[in-house]
């Protein structure tokens, strides 16, 4: 049997207004994606200007790391806790406090006089991020009519999975036309135009709880999210047995199970009840968006240096040439509640899943120097397809199995579970590039001095800034450096090809199902089985 009974009637009251018209409600949709969008394009933004902020501010590639880090796990930790408390106190006026606190966030980290002053504002921007982002979500799911939630639910995701390709490109393209700290006025004029909306159109509605707030469940959610981001930040950069590295895994470890043991004790006062993870409807949509999630960073991970290495290009020129499979996505996920409304939820997240299988494939088999972007190019549009197909059915998933009065929660779940997706797909997708790369470029440094040969094999990058110096060996060492970056390539490509199959298996089995509980989503549970 679920372990999620829907509210009665009368279970879940709020300070809702009439039921918004058609107009109100594009206006509602406006809103929340531009504030969305907002905090996605702040995740990757300052990602193009490390060089600009070690410059200016004498900083160590570690400070600059933790400048750009701090901001996801400032939001990672504090989604599910923020989340629940829009439920409570008011999703509209969290919303409002999130925009004013990211606002001025974003205004003081352009104005920022040291490393230390834009690290502190940058956490804040990620607290205000964490009050903003999983109501978004949350105002949708309980605002828009079923009839059209799934097409609200859409374009939410086509946003969140599009947006920070866009927010990248738009980043490196202020940072060649102007300076780095122009990168923070996108975010600034986004929410200006976000919390006026809010203000006119976004209607005010919350939740009478029946428990007190999860307090410590709260905390101790925050504290293992932490420990386990952080496992997968500085794991790259400083090694997984360095001691920082360990002491978060311990620490995330510890939280985790913490966390569910508290949370079962708690059971209908529980901040998450993570008995519904049993259910399809959870298991399958938060699976299927950690790997997509995961996979979709893990590939920018990986192209990045291919376009700027391997080909030559510009950072922008690298940015804008992610934008078709960003296209494609959001495209795809404006599509695919027709697709769910027509043949259901399973079959539409397989079809993605599968689809964008087939792309990892056709990049790891085309992939090659001498014809460069177009090799690579079918396999980006197929990659964006799917995701997009996938993503929207699975955000469905997990709304639907909250109650009316958990949607915060619910929104903030699938929120920490794309961050969590996003740091282990760099992590993971990252290693098996470097390790592929090493690995082949050994046998190909025969002749080449010394010196030059133990710097190229650190990377790609450190093997063309050292080619030059090389003489006559220059052109052999970018050449060896190009066929094993492309042999590594080939490995992680395989690796996310064997992931997605797995994922296509087990969503094609046990996947969510079309719920009959009109208190649900259009998509969740399956209605009881496990």
């Amino acid at each position: 049997m679920s372990t999620h009974q829907a509210p009665p009637p009368t279970a879940a009251t709020g300070d809702r207004d009439s039921a918004p018209d058609a107009r109100q409600l594009r206006a509602i949709l406006i809103a929340v994606s531009l504030a969305l969008m907002a905090v996605v394009a702040s995740v990757s933004g300052l990602n193009v200007a490390q060089t600009h902020l070690a410059v200016e501010f004498g900083a160590s590639q570690s400070t600059v790391l933790w400048i750009i880090n701090s901001y996801t796990l400032a939001l990672a930790a504090l989604l599910l806790p923020l989340g629940a408390l829009g439920d409570r106190l008011g999703r509209k006026p969290m919303l409002i406090a999130g925009l004013g606190v990211f606002g001025a966030a974003n205004v003081a980290a352009g104005l920022a006089p040291t490393a230390e002053m834009l690290l502190a504002v940058r956490v804040a921007s990620g607290v205000g991020a964490a009050m903003i982002m999983p109501i978004t979500l949350a105002v949708i799911t309980s605002t828009f009519p079923a009839e059209q939630r799934g097409k609200a639910i859409g374009v939410w995701t086509g946003v969140a999975g599009g947006g920070g390709i866009l927010g990248m490109f738009l980043s490196a393209l202020l940072v060649d036309v102007a300076t780095w700290r122009w990168l923070f006025v996108l975010p600034v004029i986004l929410v200006a135009v976000a919390l006026a909306m809010t203000l006119k159109s976004v209607p005010n509605s919350r939740e009478r709880a029946a428990h007190p707030f999860d307090t410590l469940g709260a905390l101790i959610s925050a504290v293992a999210v932490v420990g386990l981001i952080l496992v997968l930040q500085e794991g790259p950069e400083h090694g997984w047995t360095a001691p920082l590295t360990l002491l978060g895994l311990a620490v995330g470890l510890v939280g985790a199970v913490g966390f569910v043991a508290w949370e079962l004790h708690r059971r209908d006062a529980a901040l998450l009840d993570v008995r519904l993870f049993g259910e399809r409807g959870l298991a399958g949509g938060s699976l299927t968006l950690l790997v997509v999630f995961g996979v979709q960073a893990g590939i920018a991970v990986v192209l990045f240096p291919f376009f700027q290495a391997v080909l030559g290009w510009s950072g922008l020129l690298s940015t804008l040439a992610l934008m078709p499979m960003a296209v494609m996505m959001m495209a795809a996920s404006g599509l695919a509640p027709r697709l769910v409304a027509r043949i259901g939820p399973r079959p539409t997240m397989a079809a993605g899943i599968a689809l964008a299988a087939v792309g990892l494939a056709l990049m790891a088999l085309l992939v090659s120097v001498d014809d460069g972007y177009l090799s690579i190019l079918p396999g980006m549009l197929a990659m964006g397809l799917g995701m997009g197909l996938s993503m929207t059915p699975s955000t469905e998933a997990i709304t639907g199995s909250q109650p009316q009065e958990k949607q915060g929660v619910a929104s903030a779940l699938n929120d920490v579970t794309r961050e969590f997706g996003t740091a282990l797909g760099v992590a993971l997708l990252g290693a098996l590039l470097s390790a592929g790369y090493r690995g082949a470029v050994d046998d190909r440094l025969d002749g080449i001095p010394r010196g030059a040969a133990d710097t190229a094999r650190e990377g790609i990058a450190n093997a063309v800034e050292v080619a030059p110096g090389t003489g006559s060996h220059a052109q052999a060492l970018l050449h060896a450096a190009q066929q094993s970056f492309i042999q590594g390539w080939q490995q992680a490509m395989w690796t996310g090809v064997a992931v997605l199959s797995s994922l296509f298996v087990y969503v094609s089995l046990r996947g969510p199902k079309i719920s009959v509980d009109p208190a649900h989503a259009t998509v969740g549970g399956d209605t009881g089985s496990r």
